[in-house]
This record gives C-alpha cells, structure tokens and sequence, in this order.
C-alpha cells in the first residue's frame, strides 16, 4: 500500500474515533416535575368524584415511567393495571389511546401491537403537552366508558394548563 493511502486511511480512522461533541452525545428533556404529575393526577381523581365514578389516575413521565398513582377507594381491582397501562400506551405511542382502538383492530397491519407488554388500548390514555413537546401523559380507568374517562384526563391537564405553557 503507498505510503499516502494507507496515511488518509489512517486519518480516517482517527477522524471517525473522535469523541462526539457534548451537544451531540447529550440530550435535554422536559418532563412533569412530581409535584405537577400529583396535582394533576388529583385534578383528574376530582373530576370523576364528581361525575360519580370510582377511578384509578396514573401519571407517567414522557418515556411511560408512573411518577402518581392515584387509586379511588371503590374502584376495581383491575383499575390500577389499566390506568397505568393506557398511561404508559399513550407516551409510548406518542399517541392518545382512542386514536389507536380503530388503527389496531384485528386484522389490520398494526394489531400486533394490542399484544405487546403493557400495552392497554382503550380510550382513557391521554398525552400531556407544553409547548409542543410531549412531557407526559396520564391514563384514567374505572369511569363508564373510554370517554369519560378521557374527560377526567384532560380535566387534570386543564388544571395545571398554566404551568404547562411555557
């Protein structure tokens, strides 16, 4: 090999190896602070007292981590899997989860998705947004319906929407 090839191979190399700059290797993030994820979760807990309807809240971070959990004294058992199930769906799909209930139905390319762990698509898993950004989302379970629980999510957002916009 000339001594000029095997030189720009080896520049090459070295250039390639090259530590990434610290903007390129880190990444920054907004989420809810737990503070923020509580009221939430309390807001949306109140909204469906009110309404009558025992729930379960869940509160996620935007990767569909449970920062709250918050359980009403009479709602079912299986309320605490669902909320957080459609909490974790919602962030994790980037998507409120009535809008995956027709985009998964069997027999369509994406029902396989229906089958993944912890995946819950049922209307109720809502994403919680500042400024365009996803910062979290919350699932609601236990209220007559995907759409009412949807309702008691998107009051809890509208009960910290001050805090959201920014």
């Amino acid at each position: 090999m000339k001594k000029s090839v095997l030189a720009g191979i080896l520049a090459l190399s070295f250039a390639a190896a090259q530590p990434a700059l610290a903007e390129d290797a880190l990444v920054t993030h907004k989420t809810l602070s737990p503070g923020t994820a509580l009221e939430l979760a309390r807001a949306a807990l109140a909204d469906c007292q009110k309404r009558g309807y025992q729930v379960t809240v869940a509160v996620t971070d935007r990767f569909g981590v449970v920062q709250v959990l918050l359980r009403d004294r009479f709602a079912g058992a299986h309320t605490v899997t669902t909320a957080t199930g459609k909490a974790y769906t919602a962030a994790s799909f980037r998507t409120n989860t009535h809008e995956l209930v027709t985009g998964t139905e069997p027999g369509s390319p994406q029902a396989g998705i229906r089958n993944l762990p912890g995946v819950v698509i049922v209307g109720g898993g809502v994403l919680v947004e500042a400024s365009g950004a996803l910062v979290g989302a919350v699932g609601v379970s236990g209220a007559p319906g995907g759409d009412a629980d949807a309702a008691c999510a998107k009051a809890g957002i509208e009960a910290i929407r001050d805090k959201l916009d920014f």
